[in-house]
């Protein structure tokens, strides 16, 4: 209608927001494909810098390795990051489960604080 304010996107626990992921099938997909469980959470970005620095890591770490060091020890950095990455997706993910939970569609705003 002419002169009606466009709808604003829903905030993150508002009104429109979707029923999130089950923490374990983001879980399952961090495992599979590191980044995707912040992809399925709906942070992207977060995702694409966690596979970044695995890459990153891994090469940097295979460059310093000696050469008869296992396969986990000359990509140490990456694996590390890539542990750190499924664990922040599951929590974020579990997080984001017990607050809907809780509250349903209607959780409490965010406070900032």
């Amino acid at each position: 209608m002419p002169g009606s304010r466009p709808e604003e996107p829903a905030q993150a626990g508002g009104p429109g927001e979707a029923r999130p992921r089950h923490p374990y099938v983001v879980l399952a997909a961090a495992l599979v494909l590191p980044g995707s469980g912040h992809v399925l959470n709906g942070n992207p970005t977060r995702g694409l810098i966690m596979l970044f620095y695995i890459v990153l890591l891994g090469i940097v770490t295979a460059h310093f390795a000696a050469a008869d060091q296992s396969i986990l020890a000359r990509y140490a950095g990456g694996w590390f990051v890539y542990a750190v990455s499924v664990i922040d997706a599951y929590r974020a993910a579990r997080y984001r489960w017990e607050r809907y939970r809780r509250f349903g569609r209607t959780a409490p705003a965010s406070d900032g604080g």
